[in-house]
């Protein structure tokens, strides 16, 4: 008599088929823990990228100042309609989706610039249609003062 058979008439379960189920398991499981990784890297690159365009907008804007002399001594003062031209133009020259949320100096020598944007997931848009919101604030020093 076959084994199987043997194995049935004695009241014993069948496990036939169950390595299938256990596979599709865990195969389903890889598959979600790709994608999470795979939207937490994308995540985390566009933050970087808002990060350096707010660097480099903040750096544009802190050579945005105005050249005065005072006592025969060049100063150089910035001003917050100087820090927002430079800041807006290097956001439009960088592109990339970003948007300038505000460029001001608070105290005349140091540009404050904030840049916002939203990141979309790669693969999976249905959790988040609308996309996540990221901001920056970078600050930069005049060179001469």
């Amino acid at each position: 008599m076959n084994l199987r058979r043997c194995a049935r008439a004695g009241g014993q379960a069948d496990d036939e088929g169950s390595v299938l189920i256990l596979t599709l398991g865990y195969a389903v499981l890889a598959l979600v823990a790709i994608l999470i990784c795979t939207a937490a890297t994308s995540l985390y690159l566009a933050q970087k990228r808002i990060d350096a365009v707010a660097d480099a907008a903040a750096l544009a804007a802190a050579d945005g100042f105005e050249l005065t002399v005072v006592a025969d001594e060049p100063v150089a003062t910035l001003t917050d309609a100087g820090v927002r031209a430079q800041a807006e133009s290097m956001v439009v020259e960088i592109g990339g989706g970003a948007v300038l949320v505000s460029a001001m100096t608070p105290d005349g020598v140091s540009a404050r610039v904030t840049v916002a944007g939203t990141w979309h997931p790669p693969v999976v848009t249905l959790f988040v249609p609308e996309g996540v919101a990221l901001q920056a604030t970078a600050t930069s020093r005049t060179a001469l003062r």
